[in-house]
């Protein structure tokens, strides 16, 4: 009875968010991958440190994370690359999926120099030279954007909230140095009283003095985005979702054209305030910043569920509501550096995905979130 009634409810809420907003009679798939860029796990080693230190990474809400999600290697963008080049829509292109991508992560080495009183940060490209079969990996980055396989979008400047976790690190926190010790900073820290924030959540804020120094991180990394890849970013996935609407007018005039958003988002004031908002597929902001909200789920690093026919039956729906369907996923799905069974279990579900999708809809049609945000805004 449980489980018929979690079904009703999942069945209820995933009809709800496809009510409202923008429709179309096209049969849209967008393809969201986010952290792109971004440390997390640096090896193998630092995982087993951490747990020799008493700290439970296994029962973590981000246990899959904990465990998999690491830089993706030159293998394992090749690999994705296999299977988004092995499927066409309906007018002959190519699967693509648009990568939420930071573009820097802390410069380790620079920051503890200072005696932890300065941020540094580096080019993802610099970090990428330092990961095992991850040197080459930024040139299949931008054959990926050549192809139109593979174009990233915003994720921020870094994943990290770095005035959280700067100020973590001068107070000499024990898990914040224990990652730092180890490469990372990905421990769970909101229930931490000295903390009180997750780390990985890169625009949220307590103190409202902080916003300042967001709008120079949206800034300088829309900056180095258009440095790395030869085009501004329009998208813009804010990490872990929190994030002020008093910065979307520093998105807006460096670039940002569309957003994601949840339906129902949390949006932070301050000093652990926040303040309900409801959003809807091609909302606009007072910037003119279009909503795009996400609709279908595909985790496969979660093996507690069958996530290619949970993610084609939201698809359906989505379909039936005359949405396009926004498929969520992360990384972590399609990465072996960790653990090459994870990237085998992945990419091996979504190849199926995608092949089920074109089976039992052959005019579907892929595009990047930007594209169909430009698709919104000129209907």
């Amino acid at each position: 009875m449980h489980a018929l009634l979690s079904s009703l409810k999942r069945n209820v809420s995933h009809t709800i968010k496809n009510i409202p907003g923008w429709r179309t009679n096209k049969k849209y798939v967008v393809f969201e991958s986010d952290d792109w860029g971004s440390i997390r796990m640096p090896s193998g080693e630092a995982y087993r440190n951490i747990i020799n230190e008493g700290v439970d990474l296994i029962s973590d809400d981000g246990a899959r994370f904990n465990k998999y999600d690491t830089l993706a290697s030159v293998d394992d963008i090749s690999c994705l690359y296999d299977v988004l080049m092995s499927v066409k829509d309906y007018s002959g292109r190519p699967a693509v999926i648009t990568p939420v991508a930071v573009v820097a992560n802390p410069d380790f080495e620079r920051i503890e120099k200072s005696g932890f009183s300065h941020y540094f940060y580096e080019p993802f490209t610099e970090t990428l030279k330092k990961y095992p079969n991850c040197f080459n990996s930024y040139s299949l980055w931008k054959e990926g954007i050549d192809k139109r396989l593979f174009v990233p979008e915003f994720h921020g400047r870094e994943h990290v909230n770095v005035k959280v976790w700067m100020r973590a690190l001068a107070n000499g926190n024990y898990l914040a140095h224990l990652g730092f010790r180890n490469g990372m900073w990905g421990i769970s820290s909101a229930a931490d009283p000295d903390v009180r924030l997750e780390f990985q959540a890169a625009f949220d804020f307590f103190d409202k003095q902080d916003l300042k120094y967001q709008q120079e991180v949206i800034e300088t990394g829309l900056e180095l985005f258009y440095q790395l890849f030869g085009f501004k970013a329009s998208f813009f996935v804010p990490p872990n979702g929190p994030v002020s609407s008093e910065l979307y007018e520093v998105c807006f005039n460096n670039g940002i054209r569309y957003i994601s958003m949840p339906m129902l988002q949390l949006e932070p004031l301050g000093n652990g305030l926040v303040k309900k908002k409801y959003h809807w597929m091609g909302q606009k902001n007072k910037q003119g910043i279009v909503y795009l909200t996400r609709n279908c789920f595909f985790e496969p690093s979660d093996v507690s569920k069958n996530w290619v026919d949970s993610c084609l039956r939201e698809i359906d729906l989505a379909f039936k509501w005359k949405k396009p369907a926004i498929i969520s996923s992360h990384r972590v799905n399609f990465v072996g550096g960790l653990d090459i069974s994870n990237r085998d279990n992945g990419i091996l579900q979504l190849k199926t995905l995608f092949q089920s999708i074109i089976k039992k809809w052959p005019d579907v049609e892929f595009v990047t979130s930007a594209e169909l945000g430009k698709i919104i805004n000129n209907d």
